[in-house]
């Protein structure tokens, strides 16, 4: 009886061991991320204090290329802000519908554009109207949660519209731009201002400048400017630390 007993004294330490052990080495998403109950619209996951929204799933198609949009956020000036040449290597990351994808290539002739969408249904849709167009200058790309799957290096300039706050990993795939873009590349960051209740948009889909500042600046990116000239979006521009170029002497 007493053997009995000291061996289940011997398990019950093996058990409290583990259990510690398994405390210890969390896996590494919840090392950046924690999880609590938010806005019905999100998805109870949060990343530096913000809680990452829903993805808008392709149904919501023919919102984004709804006729208000130019008015709405003056898209034709953000093309302005990239200031695009012909030779521009870009990457739409999030591209949806190809909205601004199929602008950039009338812009960089002479280059490429990655229309990069986690949503099989968006990049048929590029597709389609890609060879119906037979612009020759676009390749999509099929993203995943974690990575925009683009060579390192590959690409002078990234546009995020609308879309960054839906990312499920916000630091993996920041990271993953940061290994895609050139040294003297730059990431543009569209997102609806939060500092702005009268936007008509969903909190949860909005971004405040100091909250996207801080989440770049985390993993590897240098602010630069936010250029102000849009009705209803931040255009925050970013480079990698490690340069001090800035894209108004362009």
């Amino acid at each position: 009886m007493t053997s009995r007993f000291h061996l289940f004294l011997i398990f019950l330490f093996t058990l409290t061991l583990t259990a510690c052990g398994q405390s210890e080495k969390k896996p590494k998403e919840t090392q950046n991320y924690t999880f609590k109950n938010g806005d019905p619209n999100g998805i109870g996951k949060w990343y530096m204090g913000r809680e990452i929204a829903q993805v808008m799933g392709y149904q919501g198609i023919n919102w984004l290329e709804r006729s208000e949009r130019e008015k709405e956020e003056n898209t034709s000036q953000l093309l302005k802000n990239m200031n695009i040449q012909p030779g521009d290597t870009i990457a739409d990351v999030g591209a949806g519908s190809g909205y601004h994808v199929f602008k950039m290539a009338r812009l960089a002739k002479d280059g490429f554009v990655y229309a990069i969408d986690i949503q099989p249904e968006m990049l048929q849709a590029i597709s389609k109207k890609q060879l119906e167009q037979q612009v020759d200058n676009i390749q999509t790309v099929q993203g995943s949660e974690k990575s925009i799957n683009l060579k390192a290096n590959s690409v002078s300039k990234i546009l995020l519209v609308d879309v960054y706050h839906e990312f499920n990993f916000p630091k993996e795939m920041i990271e993953s731009m940061h290994d895609a873009l050139t040294a003297d590349g730059k990431i543009y960051l569209i997102e609806y201002k939060a500092e702005d209740p009268e936007i008509p948009i969903k909190r949860i889909h909005k971004m405040t400048e100091k909250q996207a500042i801080n989440e770049f600046e985390a993993s590897g990116f240098k602010f630069v400017t936010n250029i102000e000239n849009l009705p209803w979006q931040h255009c925050l521009i970013f480079t990698k630390k490690m340069n001090e170029f800035h894209p108004l002497n362009e």
